[in-house]
């Protein structure tokens, strides 16, 4: 099927094309309170004052609602559920569709065009949503397999539970950042000599990053009521990127017996668009086959809960040199967002409007997709080349770490997310 054509000009290679209408939240000089627009190419359409202008015209099931796009967060239209936001999203592609049913809304409207679209670098972007609660999960099969060689050893690689369930840990949804925030490098206890297990107090001195996808909750649960796996799509808003920041050797003195504390809740960076679910339905795909069966609560009967979103992530130094470090697919994980979901609801655990699931890191079988410097390096014993001569084993101050993701191949029917990006600040310098 040809790509759908837009009247508005938008790059063929634009990840935002009129397939995607990914929903995020701006501010402008003209509207300094965060508020709902759209992404088309390289322009935002502000949501705000399109409603405001009667955008929304020939739209009469959203009318009552039209205020959810003048919130400072996704929050109240994530709430509508899903079958509005796939009437909204499908209603913004007409009116932006060349030769559309609705050029008089804005293809020909002129003024509403010089009001409510905005170039995207006039915008200052925003946390897309608030969250209350944020898990991070480990379904990464081969990320969990190559970390576990490096610990344990390849026998003890998986831990036994590992394919049955989707295993994660309750993150800190105060740390979670939207994508450009500086990020500071954190402080904590590390073991200058592993030997003696005497801790030191310094800044961390293996700084990683974590390739990650991102997805937020539209539908909330009550307290002791799971949500089954065949209704649990219905819960989900949309994907995101996420760059869950990681200090290795915090992690490796603090993790036993309870798992990542100070090593993990300093900073999560979010790419500020979020693509919603319907935008991913044309590239559904199987994530890695699952050589154990899982107990019927988590079983999604071949249902295609994985997408082919091809990943990548790359590293300026603070000479402004930019080197490629990773390419991967997000359909190397071995649990969808649906099972993470059922299996954190089945003691009873509710969820709220906003909620972020973290995929868990994710990494290909080669070398060049793994989704994180702890592989890369093993741990730091080997470094990674980076153009000009630079090498690294983990991030220094003044490391810039950008992610991108895109679906599909085709000119013009792009649908990708942005860019998830994070600078490297010095630690907070203490004296004691």
């Amino acid at each position: 099927m040809a790509p759908l054509s837009s009247w508005l000009q938008v790059d063929p290679k634009s990840h935002f094309s009129i397939h995607n209408i990914p929903f995020g939240v701006i501010s402008t000089a003209e509207e300094s309170k965060p508020h709902v627009a759209v992404a088309i190419g390289d322009h935002a359409l502000d949501l705000h004052v399109f409603a405001q202008e009667n955008g929304f015209s020939a739209l009469s099931i959203i009318q009552p609602h039209q205020h959810v796009f003048s919130e400072p967060t996704l929050n109240a239209f994530a709430q509508l559920g899903r079958a509005m936001h796939r009437v909204v999203r499908e209603y913004l592609q007409s009116v932006l569709l060349k030769d559309g049913p609705f050029k008089n809304v804005l293809q020909e409207n002129q003024q509403l065009q010089q009001a409510a679209l905005v170039p995207l670098e006039k915008c200052k972007m925003h946390l897309p949503m608030f969250t209350n609660d944020y898990t991070d999960f480990y379904a990464g099969l081969n990320h969990a397999y190559n970390v576990g060689v490096l610990f344990r050893g390849p026998e003890n690689a998986l831990q036994p539970n590992y394919k049955h369930l989707p295993v994660g840990y309750h993150g800190r949804a105060s740390s979670v950042v939207v994508s450009g925030t500086s990020i500071k490098r954190p402080n904590g206890q590390i073991l200058a000599d592993p030997q003696k297990k005497e801790p030191m107090f310094s800044p961390s001195k293996k700084l990683d990053i974590e390739l990650e996808l991102g997805c937020f909750v539209c539908k909330p649960s009550s307290l002791g009521d799971p949500v089954r796996i065949e209704d649990a799509p219905e819960h989900l808003f949309g994907i995101v990127l996420m760059n869950d920041w990681s200090a290795r050797d915090i992690q490796a003195w603090e993790y036993v017996p309870l798992g990542p504390f100070n090593s993990k809740n300093w900073a999560t960076t979010i790419s500020p668009w979020v693509v919603l679910m319907d935008a991913l339905e044309p590239f559904t795909a199987k994530g890695i086959t699952n050589d154990t069966q899982v107990l019927p609560y988590l079983d999604e009967k071949d249902r295609k809960s994985h997408y082919s979103i091809d990943l990548s992530v790359s590293l300026t130094t603070s000479s402004g040199t930019a080197s490629s470090i990773g390419k991967t697919s997000s359909r190397n994980l071995l649990f969808s967002f649906p099972q993470m979901l059922a299996h954190h609801t089945i003691g009873g655990c509710p969820f709220n409007v906003g909620d972020l699931l973290g995929s868990g890191t994710i990494s290909g079988e080669s070398k060049n997709e793994k989704g994180c410097l702890l592989e890369q390096t093993d741990n730091g014993k080997t470094e990674i080349a980076l153009e000009g001569g630079e090498k690294r084993k983990f991030l220094e101050d003044g490391d810039q770490v950008t992610i991108t993701g895109c679906c599909g191949t085709e000119d013009g029917g792009l649908v990708g997310f942005g860019e998830c990006t994070g600078k490297i600040e010095p630690a907070v310098s203490m004296s004691f």
